[in-house]
């Protein structure tokens, strides 16, 4: 092999050499179980055809390639959003590696979690030794303030009872009984990354509001003025939520951010491991209750959550991931109405700077086609902008989006001229996607990492916006909520554009009449 230590190459370089080639060449030849090139490509050339799509399309029993993640990363995602909060997932160690992985590889940054480990013994008898002793050593390693418990599909299917394994683990000492436990029960085999985030969110507040799991009397509420703010499942929290604080300071509101996970995603590097960094306070999550309003910013990952809100007597209000003047005019002024705050002057500034961007750059963006795909929030908030900026989002697609969903996209549709030849997929998957691409092409891929297989193989250029983006570094450190999130997205499709109209147009004395330095 040509590897050395004196001579280490990057795999770049090191795959590309003739030893690995001809390995991977046998590989092929021997286990693979190869066909005739000829008929391979014939294939190929056929699964970009109308007369494909329709078999795709009316495909029942297969996924492939599914734009959505399962329950508990989302309830693990919530569960870093509280002060000193160990995420503890009741099911195998696999799966929680998973979750950790997923997290620590789009923030960059370390994703605590622990796992009760459940192997062949615990599926077929129960997990309840493992949460026993999981507790125990959760609590005595890492000196958490509460444990958050969800679970997996291992649990779900032999139907371990997670509030009666918490209050044996108490009675067994693994924790003090006063320990707050909150727990979800996150079944992956159903819904996605979305739900399980509104379940665990759902069952923190439970836990603060509705008496702990009968250990302590029920909360009164008493109303105040302060108003609480979800986020719901964002890969760009640090960026958003700091922008979000940005807005009900500037309009002198009080609030609680419920799940404020920025900070411990945000960590810096000066010589101190923050396992735990931030979050909502457990004593701001016990008195959310008393808050005059509940606002959402994603409207699908608090199904549950804003009407257990609302049956406590706040008001509650929720957006589609709002992006743009449009979308953040609406979140404003919703709050100024709740409020009775006058919007001020510096915001009515920061909108005014993004009118005017768009101004300067629609002559780029109008008329482009996109295809999206991601969470039912975010499809919804870009394909209003992309509409708001006289673009045409041609295909909507969300895995994890139903029928009402789409049509909420078709009203959003229906509501702009630019929408008479979009059309919304819910429930479909990116091999869904690919059929589009290739009858129906676009100008522009949206959507997380896991496009850039669609770019390679449909040529359509992939502008990366979502979770996770695996790739690209620190997009999670800016914000896409705002004023200045708009700004920053239409900045990030813009340099798309930009990058493929240098690229369509550098051959020298060809094609370089329009290799301008001005755009």
């Amino acid at each position: 092999m040509t590897q050395s230590a004196e001579h280490v190459l990057d795999h770049f370089e090191l795959f590309r050499g003739p030893e690995y080639q001809q390995m991977l060449a046998n590989k092929k030849k021997m286990f693979e179980n190869p066909r005739d090139p000829a008929e391979v490509e014939r294939i190929r050339e056929w699964a970009k055809t109308p007369e494909y799509r329709e078999k795709n399309f009316a495909r029942e029993a297969l996924t492939v390639n599914p734009a959505k993640a399962c329950q508990p990363l989302g309830a693990v995602f919530v569960a870093v959003g509280f002060e000193k909060t160990l995420p503890f997932v009741h099911g195998s160690q696999g799966c929680v590696a998973y979750y950790r992985s997923h997290l620590s590889r789009h923030f960059k940054e370390p994703s605590s979690c622990v796992s009760s480990s459940m192997t062949e013994d615990a599926a077929v008898f129960g997990g309840l030794n493992n949460m026993i002793d999981g507790l125990a050593n959760a609590y005595n390693m890492y000196k958490p303030s509460m444990i958050a418990v969800s679970t997996t599909c291992m649990a779900e299917v032999i139907g371990d009872d997670l509030n009666a394994f918490i209050k044996t683990s108490k009675e067994k000492g693994s924790v003090p009984a006063e320990f707050d436990v909150p727990f979800a029960h996150t079944p992956a085999f159903v819904g996605s990354h979305v739900t399980g985030y509104d379940n665990a969110m759902k069952g923190i507040l439970e836990h603060f509001w509705d008496g702990k799991a009968g250990t302590a009397p029920k909360l009164e509420r008493v109303p105040n003025e302060k108003i609480n703010f979800i986020g719901g499942f964002d890969g760009y929290t640090v960026g958003n939520i700091k922008e979000v604080k940005h807005i009900f300071e500037a309009m002198g509101i009080e609030y609680t951010i419920l799940g404020d996970n920025s900070n411990v995603f945000d960590t810096p590097t000066d010589g101190e491991f923050r396992m735990y960094d931030g979050g909502t306070t457990l004593v701001d999550a016990a008195n959310a209750v008393h808050a005059k309003a509940t606002v959402s910013m994603q409207h699908y990952c608090t199904e549950k959550t804003l009407p257990f809100i609302k049956n406590h007597g706040q008001e509650v209000v929720s957006f589609h991931h709002p992006v743009g003047v449009t979308g953040t005019d609406a979140f404003v002024m919703a709050l100024s109405k709740l409020t009775g705050k006058e919007i001020p002057e510096s915001l009515a500034l920061e909108r005014g700077r993004l009118v005017d961007a768009i101004a300067d750059s629609s002559a780029h963006i109008h008329g482009k086609k996109f295809a999206i795909y991601g969470d039912p929030d975010l499809c919804l908030g870009l394909a209003s902008f992309l509409l708001e900026l006289g673009a045409e989002p041609t295909h909507v697609l969300a895995t994890n989006g139903n029928k009402e969903w789409a049509e909420r996209v078709q009203a959003v549709f229906d509501a702009s001229p630019f929408g008479k030849n979009c059309h919304v997929y819910p429930g479909k998957d990116l091999w869904h996607m690919r059929s589009l691409l290739f009858t129906e092409p676009v100008d522009f891929l949206i959507g997380n990492t896991y496009g850039k297989y669609l770019e390679r193989d449909t040529g359509t250029p992939l502008i990366r916006i979502g979770f996770p983006i695996f790739d690209r570094h620190h997009k999670h450190r800016y914000p896409v909520w705002g004023y200045q999130g708009g700004l920053n997205v239409l900045v990030t499709i813009l340099d798309k554009i930009f990058d493929e109209i240098d690229r369509n147009t550098n051959v020298p004395a060809k094609s370089d009449y329009s290799f301008d330095i001005i755009r």
